[in-house]
């Protein structure tokens, strides 16, 4: 995409007043919020009433994905005002094709986190989802050259030490009618889930240092639109596969809550997922990375919560060491990173006034 066709989206950032760019912050983190506690709340939900299609599952985690349609058309038409001549999208081809590679990853990852979720609580799921710090850690080491902090190196040593604690008590945890096997197969599914999802956040880092253009909101919800659509095509082609589609009205029928409570519950399943995606992509573009990990470390005792009150599942000793574990990995890991922006921040100032001096005196002289 040429640099004039970039350039009214840069100026709106620019020019956009501080109130509005607090509206659009705060709307990002509570659609944050809601999709990160909602959505697996509402998956453990399907499968809890009695519901046991993992591959619709996993299609209902990206199946939203139309919705993200509403801002592209309302950005287009906002972009056509200032100029009659704006392209419809500036996804390239090149873009593009990495998103879709990205996508069926993403599809995958959303399958192995729908089986894992249905041998294991909401609860124990969400903290062994938070070890994709670990991974993402190693993964953007080895793909971004990112490197080891003495705070990543403790997240990663806390998370890990989670995770096994969550491992060797299963007993306390396993949910009724699940065997010891599936429960260790959700276990591991989980853990994959989490670093494949590690792999995926520096492969999309890599694609946008590899883009070759501007990044802007409105490109980033392109990518999320791809992405979300070929995860979906992927889990499609699984349920087609497994004949879910046919098996949809039997397993309505037969649902616990109720057939009209079977499609409310997968509704809006898609619809808290797709503001999960939303809301990550909205605070990373006004904010940065560093908030929206916050907030998802926020959500894990909540999402904790919700378990132990809607699903009336056990809070134990060892959930609760895990817990602590886990936040304390998180914080650990947002503080270095914190520390690692500023740092970025201080050498970009230092550069700058070295290049204004520079120029000051090849002026002058």
């Amino acid at each position: 995409m040429d640099s004039e066709t970039m350039q009214p989206n840069n100026r709106n950032k620019e020019d956009m007043s501080k109130a509005l760019k607090r509206t659009l912050v705060a709307l990002n983190c509570l659609l944050l919020m809601l999709g990160n506690t909602g959505g697996p709340c509402l998956s453990r939900l399907y499968f809890k009433g009695g519901g046991h299609r993992q591959w619709l599952l996993s299609w209902l985690e990206t199946g939203g994905w139309p919705v993200l349609f509403i801002p592209l058309i309302i950005s287009y038409h906002h972009r056509r005002k200032h100029d009659s001549s704006a392209k419809p999208y500036f996804m390239t081809r090149r873009i593009f094709t990495a998103c879709a590679v990205l996508g069926l990853l993403t599809g995958l990852d959303d399958f192995l986190y729908a089986y894992g979720l249905d041998f294991l609580p909401v609860s124990t799921s969400s903290l062994l989802l938070t070890t994709h710090l670990v991974f993402t850690a190693i993964f953007a080491f080895l793909i971004v050259k990112q490197k080891f902090t003495p705070y990543s190196i403790n997240a990663v040593g806390l998370l890990t030490v989670g995770a096994v604690i969550l491992g060797l008590h299963r007993s306390t945890d396993k949910p009724a009618n699940v065997t010891k096997g599936k429960y260790f197969m959700g276990f591991f599914l989980t853990v994959g889930a989490a670093a494949l999802y590690g792999f995926v956040l520096p492969m999309i880092e890599l694609t946008y240092m590899k883009a070759r253009q501007v990044i802007t909101y409105t490109l980033v919800m392109e990518m999320q639109l791809v992405m979300g659509f070929f995860a979906t095509l992927f889990c499609t082609v699984g349920m087609l596969i497994n004949k879910d589609f046919q098996a949809i009205p039997e397993e309505a029928r037969q649902y616990e809550l109720g057939e009209v409570r079977y499609y409310i519950v997968l509704i809006w399943s898609a619809i808290f997922w797709q503001f999960f995606f939303l809301g990550a992509v909205g605070v990373i573009f006004y904010v940065h990375t560093l908030l929206a990990a916050i907030i998802i470390a926020m959500c894990i005792p909540l999402t904790q919560i919700l378990g132990v009150i809607f699903f009336h599942e056990a809070f134990s000793s060892e959930k609760g060491v895990a817990l602590v574990l886990s936040l304390w990995g998180l914080a650990s890991y947002s503080y270095g990173e914190y520390l690692d922006t500023k740092e970025k921040e201080r050498a970009q100032v230092v550069k700058e006034r070295e290049t204004e001096a520079t120029e000051v005196g090849d002026h002058a002289a």
